[in-house]
């Protein structure tokens, strides 16, 4: 399968707000950092941000564009309240072994109303 083809499978899953579909997409020792927080290292603990993160919020990412090269996907993306970023995907053997997402944190949790740290 074509990784590009394994991102829109992930966003799929992701607007449906399936943490357990989007957990079998990452190796075992996979990481996730998005960058505004602390990076989250290991499959258990990723389907645990997202089922965590669905639950505060309501998220969807529409795609604009998606890019591979090589073992690299890139993926562009927006939301219906206007929020925008991007992410970093990296693969082996057709699954997630390191993702690094950018978008702006203060932007999100003033949209969904959710308490800024101080």
């Amino acid at each position: 399968m074509e990784l590009k083809q394994i991102v829109e499978n992930w966003v799929a899953a992701f607007n449906r707000g399936d943490a357990d579909a989007i957990a079998e997409f990452y190796c075992d020792n996979a990481i996730n950092h998005q960058v505004a927080n602390d990076p989250i290292i290991g499959k258990e603990a990723i389907k645990q941000m997202f089922a965590s993160e669905f639950a505060t919020a309501d998220m969807f990412c529409i795609v604009e564009n998606i890019f591979q090269d090589g073992q690299w996907v890139i993926l562009e993306w927006k939301d219906p309240i206007g929020l925008r970023g991007c992410g970093f995907f990296q693969f082996e053997n057709e699954l997630i072994t390191f993702q690094r997402g950018y978008w702006d944190k203060l932007s999100f949790l003033k949209a969904h109303n959710l308490p800024i740290p101080q």
